[in-house]
């Protein structure tokens, strides 16, 4: 009993130790393109995360809650890229921006292309700083196959 009281102590109280430092995390944008060589300036916020939970969904959301783990993974990811860019990083982002289109069911016939970046926003005095730290390079995406009923 108290080697299991033991293995569940650090899953109710988290070690802030686990952490080397404690920062802000760049925020994940998406901007879709009708052609490759069309740039555009249309980016928005990647979110996953709803903008109102009811009571009952936060409580579930403390034992459960595989939205915040993507969530969490998109941050490691992005601040893998900054650190230490590699291909991986990117695709796995690029990876769940797709699937979340697909979710929303967003018609790509007119902006089949994607591309993402990484945007540090802090403040200095009264205003927003926005930089931009990363951007990808841009990914045609495929029309999702769709069986015939």
């Amino acid at each position: 009993m108290l080697t299991t009281l033991k293995l569940l102590i650090p899953v109710f109280i988290p070690s802030w130790q686990f952490f080397n430092k404690i920062a802000a995390s760049p925020r994940i944008e998406f901007t879709m393109q009708a052609t490759a060589e069309k740039q555009t300036d249309n980016w928005q916020e990647f979110s996953r995360r709803p903008k109102q939970r009811s009571l009952l969904t936060i409580i579930k959301s403390i034992f459960y809650n595989p939205q915040w783990n993507e969530s969490l993974f998109m941050t490691t990811c992005a601040e893998r890229l900054i650190s230490n860019p590699t291909e991986q990083a990117s695709q796995e982002i690029i990876k769940r921006i797709k699937a979340e289109l697909e979710l929303r069911q967003v018609n790509l016939s007119r902006t089949p292309y994607l591309q993402f970046r990484l945007v540090f926003v802090s403040r200095e005095g009264n205003k927003l700083q926005e930089d931009i730290l990363f951007i990808s390079e841009l990914e045609k995406l495929e029309e999702p196959d769709h069986e015939p009923n």
